[in-house]
């Protein structure tokens, strides 16, 4: 009698967290590891990694400085990507209040990055984002989104590649930044 009580109530745990997770799958989307992105309002085309060694979310940008605008501290730089969909050059000089200053420590040392909220698509949602800026000439890929990023846009499979590509027009779902998130 014991075993059969086990037996079902073991049976009775599979299937509920079999059901639990097929449900989840069905409800998020997935996203393979490299995805096609494309950074708004702009539209500029760029492969994205999906890191999840990382926290904050990262873009390639050039010239960096900070500069004070109305009693508040502003980042100025230049974005030089390659649009992959039309292999023209986007080199524009963008400016963004600064949203926070990111503390990075590795192999070379300790290094402070501006970190700006900026919109980028995937799959069929805009989502505004924090991304640190750094020079990312040397990286395969100009934008890496970080856990914070990947915790909106759904499942990520990390055997796979550009599962969802970027479709978003004038009537597509922003998700807004949460200032409530954790800022680490």
């Amino acid at each position: 009698m014991r075993v059969m009580v086990k037996t079902l109530l073991g049976s009775f745990l599979v299937g509920a967290l079999l059901s639990t997770s097929t449900a989840m799958a069905d409800d998020n989307k997935i996203f393979g590891w490299v995805e096609n992105a494309t950074l708004q309002p702009w539209n500029i085309a760029v492969k994205a990694k999906l890191d999840s060694g990382a926290l904050t979310s990262s873009l390639d940008a050039r010239d960096i400085e900070m500069f004070e605008q109305d009693g508040q501290e502003w980042v100025r730089f230049r974005l030089k990507l390659e649009d992959q969909a039309s292999g023209e050059v986007f080199s524009d000089q963008i400016e963004r209040p600064l949203y926070r200053e990111l503390a990075v420590r590795g192999a070379g040392g300790r290094d402070e990055r501006p970190v700006v909220l900026l919109e980028v698509c995937m799959g069929d949602t805009i989502y505004e984002e924090q991304f640190s800026l750094r020079d990312r000439e040397e990286m395969n890929y100009p934008l890496l989104l970080g856990r914070r990023t990947i915790s909106h846009l759904g499942l990520l499979d990390v055997r796979k590649t550009f599962l969802q590509a970027p479709e978003c027009g004038e009537n597509t779902t922003v998700v807004p930044h949460d200032p409530e998130e954790q800022s680490s």
